[in-house]
Parts: C-alpha cells; structure tokens; sequence
C-alpha cells in the first residue's frame, strides 16, 4: 500500500478514565484545519447528564502568527439533574445542598455552572480539588492543563448554564498530533466533571474528520466530509449550509442566502450525490422532483403540476431542499416557436418563473436545487439570478480527486465489511496508479469499478466456500481497463 496515500487509516488508540478513544488519521485532521473548521465527536453517544459534545479543530492569524486552534463544547442535561449528580459524588454537596434548599444564589450558581465554577466552591472551603483530578487544573484561571504536554484549555460557560466551552491554541508550526490527543483528553475530562468519575467507563469513542459507517454509504446518507475528488464544490456548499444553519447572522447584516442552486456537468459527477449531502448538511428534508411529477400530455396539467408543487413548498415549515433532476428534461428552452409544443413549453417555463420570484419572502426554509447535464438547453432568463442565485459547475474529478473518491470509497468499504479474520482489500494498493489508470473517469464509473471486483470475488466466494484473497492492486487495474474498454472502442 502506498505510504503518500494509505488506505486504512493511521489509527492511535488511547484507553482515558475507562473510555476507549481511536484516533484516526489525527495529522490529516490537522492539515484539512488549515483550509477550514473539522468537526469531531458529533453524534456520538454519551453519559445521560451530557446531551452532546463536539470538538472543532481549526486555523486562524493570532497576534504572535499562524495558530491551530482547538475549541470544545459540551451541552448540559437540564440542571436539575446536573446538580443532584454533582451534589452526590463528594463530600462538600451535603452543605451545598443545604445552602441551595436555603435560596443561596451564588451556591446555586456555582452549582449550576459545573466544572470549573463548582471547584471554585471547592477552593473556597479550602478543600484541594486539582489533587483528586487526572488533569491538572488551574481553577482559578478556569483552567484544564495537561500536565505532561503543557496544553491548557481556558474554560467558559454560556449564560444559560447548559453549555461549557475549551478553548487552546498552538502556534501552526509547532503543532502536532499529541496536541489533538492532549485536548480530547481535555474535553473528555470535562465530561467526566460533569457526569462524575465513572461516567466514561466502558465506552468507545472515534475521533476522525470522516466518520467511518457501519453500514455502507449510499446517496442518502452522503454528507459533505464523505464527497471525494470536489473539493471546490464542496466547498461552496460548505458556505450555502454556513447561511441556513446562522439565520441570526443573516439578519443582522440583511443578508439573503441562495434562493435556487444551478449544477450542471456531464453524467456521473455526483450533481444528484451532491444535493443529497447538501441537504443532510443543512439537516433539511429532501425532495425531489422528476419529470412524470410535472409533465402531463393533457393541456394546462404540466402548469397545475408546477403550481401544485410550489403550493407545497410554502408551507412547508422544517428546511427542506427541494431538487429538480434533469432540469433541462423537466423546463427545456423557452423559445420563440409559435406551434403547440413551444408554447407549451412557454408556458411551463413561466409558470415556473413566476413561482420562483418570491419564494424566499414566502418561505425561507426551502431552497431549490436544479441539476442538469445540459445548461445549453435551459432558458438564461429562467436561471437568473434572483431565480438560481448560484450557479456551480460540477466537473469530472481530475487525477488527484479520482485518487480522492478511491480513497474515501474503499475506505468505506474497509469499515463497513472487514472484521476479524477477514480483510476485503489486500495491502498493495497504490491509490496514485489507480488513479492514473482511470483517467476520464466519474466517481460513478469508480463505483461500477469497485462493484464490478466485489461482485467477482463475492462469486468466487460462493462457488469455493470461502478462502478467497483480499482484492488486490491488479485486480482493481483490470477492473477499471475492462469499464474503459468499450468506451474507447
């Protein structure tokens, strides 16, 4: 397996206060943060008193230059049950109990803070809290410091008493991966602060920029971190998802998202993939529209059927990305021809413009998507902006995105079918040859390709009962020649 461009990832596992913690690929963690914020941690589970954590790795210029910056928060179980479990895991929560059935406002607030605020209580009965912690802690600062890295997070807490925020910085050049570890480490001794000593025990956590699926990956549950070879597209769509998700940034600068979303490119370049990801991104529902929804042989059916399908999209009242496949099938060039079928088309056409006008005012929480393989088709006055705000081309990947979509796609294959005692790729792969040799090639068509192996040694499994090699480097080669070859005939 090439060493620049490895397949299974580069784990390092750590077992902390009982959790075990697979870091995976931690230097790709850190190089990807210097183009934008890698989130880690979201969506796994945690003890009860803890709603959700989530790590955010990222890059910004500092007063003394360059500096990774690493930030963690924590959401907080509702206080009540916070409070009971902190006032019953130490000695001091009898008298704290006592002061908060009493009124006491301040107790009640450091209670309520956790973490640091609750060692304040600690040091102001004059009791040592950082000796009994795996991590040492300056409190007083509102601290949490590794004491055999030296990192420290400063701690804060938001104003509702539901969320505790790290923060640490390294400068850029001095970063490395023990400093990703030494955080999570951080955060998870957050957690243990909040939900008690043992909470973590037992528990498995992956920290990785591409959360590797138990189950394969299909269009559905594509998100943007798992699109390979586009890196540009994605992340222009990174911004799109940015305006949905801060709707209180928007307004207070009078800002107006994308109202409509034009991807046009050949076949096979993910444009579908794409605004499914995008969707699962913003956490919006997904609709799409195909042509027997809108076109109808009877008179003024298509028109009803445009109408009808905007009459929906006002009220819809969660996000929701609506997407309109092969636009160019469904609204082809409104011309100026005066028989039956080109005023049909007319008409559609501007029915279509009409609905789209002021759909934002109407309804922010949609946004439309259309996507053709065929732009030259689509009327200009009809993708306009105002109409299709952004207009993205989706381009077949180039060499170093084809070894992308290799990479995250056999990847997905790995962590999804290998287990023990049997491995589904053997260790020869060199991402770079595959990619040289499919040259002109989809992500689609190094689906096929993959699909096309595992189907052969799934056969060669059934007929001799097991026993069959990993795929190896020269079977995937063949594979890829065996696709092209009728192409280039």
């Amino acid at each position: 397996m090439s060493e620049a461009n490895p397949v299974r990832p580069g784990d390092a596992t750590f077992t902390y206060a009982g959790a075990t913690v697979e870091l995976t690929d931690a230097a790709t963690i850190l190089a990807a943060a210097r183009v934008g914020p890698v989130v880690l941690l979201r969506g796994a589970a945690w003890p009860a008193a803890v709603r959700w954590v989530e790590v955010r790795v990222s890059s910004a210029d500092g007063e003394d230059g360059p500096a990774h910056l690493f930030t963690g928060e924590i959401g907080i179980a509702d206080q009540e049950r916070v409070r009971s479990l902190i006032l019953g895991r130490d000695p001091v929560g009898l008298l704290l109990s006592k002061r908060i059935e009493a009124g006491d406002p301040v107790v009640t607030r450091i209670v309520d803070g956790v973490g640091a605020v609750a060692v304040a209580a600690y040091r102001k009965l004059g009791l040592d809290w950082a000796a009994a912690q795996p991590v040492a802690a300056d409190r007083a600062s509102g601290r949490l410091v590794d004491a055999d890295l030296g990192l420290a997070a400063e701690i804060s807490y938001d104003p509702s008493g539901t969320v505790v925020r790290l923060r640490a910085a390294v400068p850029r050049e001095e970063v490395n991966p023990d400093h990703l570890r030494s955080f999570v480490g951080l955060t998870l001794q957050a957690v243990l602060e909040i939900a008690g000593p043992d909470s973590l025990r037992g528990r498995r956590y992956t920290v990785s920029r591409e959360p590797l699926p138990a189950v394969p990956v299909t269009t559905r549950s594509v998100t943007l971190d798992q699109v390979g070879g586009l890196s540009d597209v994605v992340s222009q769509l990174r911004q799109i998802a940015l305006s949905f998700q801060h709707p209180e940034a928007m307004a207070r600068w009078g800002a107006r998202r994308p109202q409509g979303i034009l991807m046009y490119g050949p076949p096979g370049t993910g444009k579908t993939m794409l605004c499914r990801a995008l969707a699962n991104e913003i956490g919006a529902d997904f609709r799409e529209i195909r042509t027997p929804e809108i076109l109808d042989k009877w008179l003024g059916g298509s028109e009803r059927n445009i109408k009808q399908i905007f009459r929906d999209a006002r009220r819809y009242r969660v996000p929701t990305l609506i997407l309109f496949d092969e636009f160019d099938s469904i609204i082809s060039y409104a011309g100026a021809g005066g028989d039956a079928a080109s005023q049909a088309i007319n008409a559609v056409a501007g029915i279509f413009k009409q609905e789209m006008n002021d759909l934002i005012e109407a309804n922010p929480n949609v946004l439309v998507v259309a996507t053709t393989n065929f732009p030259h088709r689509v009327d200009a006055s009809l993708i306009r902006s105002g109409r299709f705000d952004v207009k993205i081309s989706v381009p077949k990947p180039d060499e170093d995105g084809r070894a992308e979509i290799f990479r995250k796609m056999i990847r997905g294959l790995i962590a999804a079918h290998e287990q023990s005692g049997f491995r589904i790729f053997a260790d020869d792969l060199d991402l770079t040859a595959l990619a040289q040799a499919s040259r002109g090639m989809t992500g689609a068509d190094i689906k096929e390709v993959l699909r096309r192996v595992q189907l052969a040694k799934a056969m060669q499994d059934a007929r001799t009962g097991g026993q069959v090699a990993p795929i190896n480097q020269h079977e995937l080669i063949a594979s890829i020649t065996d696709l092209a070859g009728p192409q280039t005939g």
